[in-house]
């Protein structure tokens, strides 16, 4: 390879490092739109035709979505969680029953690993949920169960739970929306709290039933 083209190929990666790093610290979220492409290569001091590469690659991997004439926005925090996107439907019963294999280990390994922040947090978003309104309700209950996964402290677990995000956060609005939609997870807190391994199991996936239940199978 010659030197200018392998000199190239170390500033693309270089700046693919650099936009990965806005996007996993949470500077970028999922759904917003990145600065523009004269702003970012002015930003990093690079030429626009290697911020083009460095953007296209990540758009291949799933983190970034080029919309033309609109911009290029966030679309997943990693290239695990923009795979997950990829394979993921938006059949809510798919959603749930996948949601239910990662909430109830999430549950179960919060009842082991959990800190004390991480139960003050979890009670503070249960709070919420109990007095938010329809609109607030939903982030609330989306938040308050990616809290329950962080406490896992499994980072692999984590990352799979953050990648679903957008879908779980659809199924929490569909199921809110249903006549006594909004769950009270008063007695998963309590379990996680007290170390109740198997109750903690038990309560992440009671509701989940529920819904599922609640749910037709398109497949008849």
């Amino acid at each position: 390879m010659p030197l200018a083209s392998t000199r190239r190929t170390g500033l693309v990666d270089q700046v693919i490092e650099q936009l990965r790093a806005s996007v996993s610290s949470g500077e970028w979220p999922v759904g917003t739109k990145i600065p523009t492409e004269p702003e970012l290569a002015d930003t990093l001091g690079v030429g626009r035709n290697t911020l083009r590469e460095a953007v296209r690659a990540l758009a291949h991997s799933g983190i970034l979505e080029v919309r033309q004439g609109d911009g290029t926005y966030v679309r997943a925090t990693s290239e695990v969680s923009g795979a997950l996107r990829r394979l993921c439907g938006s059949e809510l019963r798919e959603v749930l029953q996948v949601r239910r294999c990662l909430e109830v280990e999430g549950a179960r390994l919060a009842a082991s690993n959990r800190t004390d922040a991480d139960l003050a947090e979890l009670r503070a978003f249960l709070d919420r949920t109990e007095t938010s309104d329809d609109d607030d309700f939903v982030h609330s209950d989306t938040a308050f169960h990616l809290a329950v996964v962080r406490a896992s402290h499994n980072s692999v677990l984590i990352e799979l739970y953050r990648g679903l995000i957008e879908a779980i956060t659809a199924s929490v609005a569909t199921a809110s929306a249903r006549p006594d939609g909004k769950v009270s997870h008063r007695g998963l807190v309590e379990a996680i709290a007290a170390g109740d391994v198997e109750r903690a199991g038990r309560e992440a996936g009671g509701f989940l039933d529920d819904l599922l239940a609640q749910t037709p199978d398109p497949q008849g």
